[in-house]
C-alpha cells in the first residue's frame, strides 16, 4: 500500500511521523515545521486515514508491514520513528517484526499492552452525521456534541470533513468510518510477535493522561531494555498539541543524543 506523505526538512536524520486514530499527517504539520530546521520529516497518512488507501484490512501487522514498504520506496535508512496513540502501536509492532530497519523509536502516550474499546461514541457521532444532507461544519459539530463534550476533541474530528469532488463536491470523511467502526477492538490489541528490541526508545505520556501507568513499566523494560521514559506535565493524550514546545525540546534531545 502506498501511503500518502508530506515531507519537510532536508537536512539531518530522516524522522518518520505516524498519527493514531482518526487523525493524519495534518496534525503534525506545525510539529514538523519546526523539526524541519534540523531534520528531515516525513509525515504519514495511515491506511483507512487522509489520503492514504483504504483496505478492509486494519491491524497492526499491515500497519507495520505499510511502513516497511514506505521505508523501502523511499530509500530511508534507519529513522527515528515516531508514532502517537495507535501510530505508537504501529512503530512497536515494527520493531517487532523488523528490528534491525530503525535507529531509535518515540512512542508517545501508549503502552505495549491491551486497552479495552473506548471510541464507541466517537464512531456513533460520526454514524449520526449524514454527509449527503449536511450543510455545514457547524451542523456536523452540533451533532457530535451529543456524542462527545470536548470542543477540542470535536474539532480533531472535524478535520476529516471534506467537500469530495467525486460525490459532487458532497462532504465525506477523510477516515474509513464503517471499517474502523468494524476493527476498532483492534486497535486496542497487544503486539504480535513480541520479543526484546535493542535500539533505545523514548515513552513519552502526558502527566494528565491514563494512557502509561507505573505497572506497565515492567512490561516496557521487557520489550524495550534500552527505554526512556519522559512525563510533560500539563498534558493529556494528544501530548504534541497540548504542549507542543516541551514536546519538540524532549524528542529533538533524544533523537541528538
Amino acid at each position: 500500500m502506498k501511503l500518502y506523505c508530506r515531507k519537510t526538512g532536508e537536512s539531518g536524520s530522516s524522522i518518520v511521523i505516524l498519527h493514531g486514530i482518526f487523525g493524519s499527517s495534518d496534525n503534525w504539520l506545525t510539529i514538523g515545521k519546526v523539526l524541519a530546521e534540523q531534520f528531515t520529516v516525513y509525515m504519514l497518512d495511515q491506511r483507512n486515514h487522509g489520503q492514504s488507501p483504504r483496505s478492509e484490512v486494519f491491524n497492526y501487522e499491515a500497519m507495520a508491514a505499510d511502513l516497511k514498504e514506505f521505508l523501502d520506496e523511499n530509500a530511508i535508512e534507519n529513522p527515528i520513528l515516531v508514532g502517537h496513540s495507535m501510530g505508537g502501536k504501529v512503530v512497536m509492532q515494527f520493531a517487532m517484526n523488523y528490528p534491525d530497519a530503525f535507529a531509535k523509536m518515540v512512542v508517545v502516550d501508549i503502552a505495549p499492552k491491551f486497552y479495552p474499546v473506548h471510541h464507541s461514541m466517537i464512531l456513533q457521532g460520526l454514524a449520526a452525521v449524514n454527509l449527503k444532507n449536511l450543510k455545514s461544519r457547524t451542523e456536523a459539530n452540533e451533532i457530535l456534541k451529543r456524542f462527545e463534550e470536548s470542543e477540542g476533541v470535536r474539532q480533531f474530528l472535524l478535520k476529516n470533513l471534506w467537500r469530495n469532488p467525486e460525490k459532487n463536491n458532497e462532504f465525506d470523511w477523510r477516515i474509513n468510518v464503517p471499517v474502523i467502526t468494524k476493527n476498532i477492538d483492534v486497535v486496542g490489541h497487544e503486539l504480535e510477535n513480541e520479543h526484546s528490541v535493542s535500539q533505545p526508545v523514548l515513552f513519552i505520556r502526558g502527566a494528565e493522561s491514563h494512557y502509561i501507568q507505573p505497572e506497565d513499566e515492567r512490561k516496557i523494560w521487557e520489550l524495550f531494555p534500552n527505554y526512556e521514559l519522559e512525563s510533560i506535565e500539563g498534558a493529556g493524550h494528544w501530548v504534541q498539541a497540548d504542549k507542543p514546545q516541551e514536546f519538540i525540546e524532549v524528542l529533538s534531545r533524544f533523537v541528538k543524543a
